[in-house]
């Protein structure tokens, strides 16, 4: 089937690509730069230009006629929160979904996807500690779970129209990026360990489940709404520390102070001090089958790859 994606050149898109070509797909990408879409994902990529998604609606030609559209556009998180960061982290998502939405909503029925994949974000629970949570529970009130119940809100507002998938998800563990490439220098040299006592939950997932549940969320019929991409096993901070010691061969022992954290990342450290110990419930009524249900193999399964 013919798909669309945006944000296919970051860690999660780039895979996502590459596991829907792998399968037979047909793949159009919405990119602001085509030639380095074609570069980093292969001259056989058929791309669009949208050149301004936060305010511009996209090609029509990308999205016509394609079985589904899967949905990850959005600034990086994990960077200091200046005013300027948080609102290109809000308006990438918020006006980016907006634009999309419009968009596929205006095409005629005959000629619409029939669903869209729109990524979401575990912050949508904000900070709850040690207490088991699944796709019922309300959001939280802290900067991520107000912008991500937006970013849901506006995918939400085409649901009449066809299927929406709204896939929360949580770390993601995978070498070429995000938490885990920022955590291997100091854990390769011996000083990493656990932030702030370590005693937070993570709610993570490894890249090929990621990858694994947007495919499922495109496929089945029966994922509407929100759908946890996160292990079923969570770990604290400390389990996932030690986790990655015993991969890497090296002590995991040296605590990291909130103070530290704080002083480097500002407000964004809340992320990494809070935990949230989030289960995949959604997904696991829905028959998928993890991977990697367990965080030392997973990481294992990551760095093989780097």
């Amino acid at each position: 089937m013919r798909v669309a994606v945006t944000g296919a050149t970051g860690l999660i898109g780039r895979a996502v690509v590459r596991a829907l070509g792998d399968r037979g797909d047909e793949v159009v990408v919405l990119t602001r730069d085509p030639d380095r879409a074609r570069e980093l994902l292969g001259r056989g990529i058929q791309s669009q230009r949208w050149p301004n998604p936060k305010g511009d609606p996209p090609p029509l030609a990308a999205l016509e006629h394609t079985a589904g559209v899967i949905h990850l556009l959005g600034e990086p998180i994990d960077q200091r929160w200046t005013g300027e960061a948080k609102r290109e982290i809000f308006d990438s998502r918020v006006l980016g979904t907006r634009c999309l939405a419009s968009a596929i909503a205006g095409l005629p029925a005959d000629r619409r996807p029939k669903r869209l994949v729109s990524q979401s974000a575990a912050g949508y629970y904000g900070a709850r500690g040690s207490e088991p949570i699944d796709e019922t529970a309300p959001r939280g009130g802290d900067f991520l779970a107000r912008v991500t119940a937006r970013w849901e809100q506006e995918a939400s507002a085409i649901s009449s129209e066809l299927r929406v998938a709204l896939p929360r998800t949580g770390v993601v563990l995978a070498s070429g990026g995000g938490a885990l490439a920022k955590m291997l220098p100091p854990f390769r040299l011996g000083i990493g360990g656990p932030v702030a006592g370590g005693r937070q939950y993570v709610p993570w997932i490894q890249l090929d489940d990621v990858v694994g549940g947007l495919l499922l969320c495109l496929d089945d019929e029966r994922a509407v709404g929100p759908v946890n991409l996160t292990s079923p096993n969570p770990v604290t901070n400390a389990e996932l520390s030690r986790a990655l010691g015993r991969v890497l061969d090296r002590p995991a022992v040296l605590p990291i102070p909130g103070f530290a954290l704080r002083s480097l990342y500002g407000e964004m450290a809340s992320t990494v001090l809070t935990g949230q110990r989030v289960l995949p419930a959604r997904l696991l009524e829905l028959g998928y089958r993890f991977k990697y249900p367990d965080v030392e193999p997973a990481l294992r399964q990551a760095l093989s790859t780097s």
